[in-house]
């Protein structure tokens, strides 16, 4: 991952200008680096001056760097899902936040959520269950 990181942050953000496009710009993390590439891919950010192509390597590394992201994200939502139920929200009002039909998608949803957290790492979600009301 290190490397992969450390080769998009050297090749698109190692200027000033370049660190601008993102939401930090004095760090390039994970998410920053796999939004970056996809930006530069598409359109949606330009080249500054200087600045390499994007290639096959940089797709590449943006590409192993999608499964931290996305890990990252699960352990986001995972933790205001909890944070939801402890402060005494409903799974009807969670799932309205979640754009989900019913309570028991949402609650579905955070049970596949712990399962796989609990999956990549033992001390992930130990004793954090919201609980089943």
């Amino acid at each position: 991952m290190h490397a992969s990181l450390f080769r998009i942050a050297e090749r698109h953000a190692a200027t000033e200008a370049q660190r601008g496009r993102q939401a930090h710009p004095a760090v390039l993390g994970p998410h920053e680096a796999v939004r970056l590439v996809a930006l530069l891919l598409s359109g949606g950010a330009q080249p500054v001056e200087g600045e390499p192509e994007v290639d096959h390597a940089d797709i590449t590394a943006a590409l192993s760097l999608v499964p931290r992201v996305r890990g990252e994200l699960d352990e986001l939502e995972e933790g205001l899902l909890r944070m939801a139920r402890g402060r005494g929200m409903t799974w009807p009002e969670i799932a309205f936040g979640l754009g989900l039909g019913t309570p028991q998608a949402a609650r579905q949803r955070y049970e596949r959520l712990v399962g796989r957290l609990r999956a990549e790492g033992p001390e992930e979600s130990e004793g954090k269950g919201p609980g089943k009301g």
